[in-house]
């Protein structure tokens, strides 16, 4: 064995560029872009993937009339996945998606067919293992159908023996370089169309051992395979995937005559100070909306120091962590603001704080919860100096807990 691989040692070139013609109607989209347990079957790759410690980058492989379902399907990933267009072909495809990562070439690189959503741990680590410099390894499977050869009427011409046949699955690994070079020797001296890999190795002269496959990391091809990968999915979600996130800010007063509190403009002897319109409630649910996902904070995605931010609305900050939570497909099933501060008064104006926040998240109002407290007089906020706010947030994702 070659030994353990760290993260900065291998990439991977997730093909998706296809039109999967045998996958069912046209109008139903790429079968890379069907939902499996709710999520995106290209998504469910690519959690299935950085999930092992081995892997650093992805490039995904897609056709230029899918990027708006890819940014919908990588949407929180885009740290560890860019993408390239692909070719006419999964060979010319793939070649492009190594030459992307020739600019800073990794020592290793995995290929991998985005319709192969349950690629496990394991198996990405016994590649991981068996790879080295001079070598690229293949997962297989045995065969264990009865192998028929048919003539051209359509009749059984032979029985092909089964010994020594197996079937090879994906990912592929190999070292880097030698890859890159055989696809385009592939690509400039022979007309023949290679289906993996593999093959392309054996070509060039590459030596490829190979690794025990997983039976259960099958290819999607038909329309009958999405939708019993939907149905293991989702009935493995024996407990519900939800998620609750909480969010703390907190805003002084300085001279003016309104306050922005949850989407509603409230007349007060001073304004709150901030490089938005300091709506100190929509900004700790924004917070809160963010971490069901993970996705950092507001100044993750609205910088302070970032001048078109200011005098913002904090609606559009709300609307944008909301549109994260729906990409992922989460259901917002409850938010609850509390506001702390000694004036102005909140429960006159707490309907119209619902109505505006229930519209921002696009759920029912009896949904949404936003009350007040005061400090009782103590610190900053009893002195009147400021005004805070704690929200929390409960989402509810596809898939479950196992």
């Amino acid at each position: 064995m070659a030994g353990s691989k760290t993260k900065s040692d291998i990439a991977v070139v997730l093909v998706a560029a296809g039109r999967g013609e045998r996958a069912g109607s046209p109008h139903e989209g790429p079968k890379q872009y069907r939902l499996i347990g709710g999520r995106p079957v290209l998504r469910q790759t690519l959690i299935a993937l950085l999930d092992n410690a081995a892997i650093g980058e992805i490039v995904t492989v897609i056709h230029p009339d899918d990027v708006g379902l890819f940014n919908q399907s990588v949407s929180g990933l885009e740290k560890r996945v860019r993408h390239v267009f692909g070719g006419a072909s999964r060979q010319s495809s793939t070649l492009l998606g190594l030459q992307a990562l020739a600019q800073s070439p990794p020592e290793y690189v995995m290929i991998h067919d985005a319709v192969r959503p349950f690629v496990d741990k394991e198996l990405v680590s016994k590649l991981a293992e068996f790879l080295s410099a001079d070598t690229g390894v293949v997962p297989v499977l045995p065969i264990a159908e009865t192998i028929k050869r048919k003539d051209q009427r359509g009749f059984v011409s032979e029985t092909v023996s089964r010994a020594g046949l197996f079937a090879a699955q994906t990912p592929q690994a190999f070292p880097f370089i030698p890859i890159l070079r055989a696809h385009e020797r592939a690509r400039d001296h022979s007309e023949h169309e290679f289906t993996d890999d593999a093959s392309i190795a054996e070509y060039a002269g590459l030596k490829v051992r190979v690794s025990d496959g997983s039976p259960t990391n099958i290819k999607l091809t038909w329309k009958h395979d999405i939708e019993m990968a939907d149905q293991k999915l989702s009935g493995a979600a024996m407990f519900p995937d939800v998620r609750v996130g909480n969010g703390y800010d907190v805003h002084a007063f300085e001279p003016g005559d309104y306050v922005m509190l949850c989407g509603v403009n409230i007349p007060h002897h001073a304004k709150l100070s901030g490089h938005s319109d300091a709506d100190v409630g929509l900004h700790a649910l924004t917070d809160a909306l963010l971490a069901t996902r993970g996705a950092g904070d507001i100044g993750t995605h609205f910088p302070p120091s970032d001048p078109q931010w200011r005098g913002a609305s904090s609606r559009m900050f709300v609307e944008h962590a909301a549109s994260i939570v729906r990409a992922a497909g989460g259901r917002i099933a409850n938010a609850d603001v509390t506001l702390i501060c000694e004036s102005p008064k909140i429960t006159p104006n707490r309907e119209a704080m619902v109505t505006a926040v229930a519209s921002m998240l696009q759920i029912s109002k009896e949904r949404i919860s936003i009350k007040a407290t005061t400090n009782e007089k103590l610190g900053f906020i009893g002195r009147s100096e400021g005004i805070a706010a704690i929200a929390t947030a409960s989402v509810v994702y596809p898939g479950g807990l196992n």
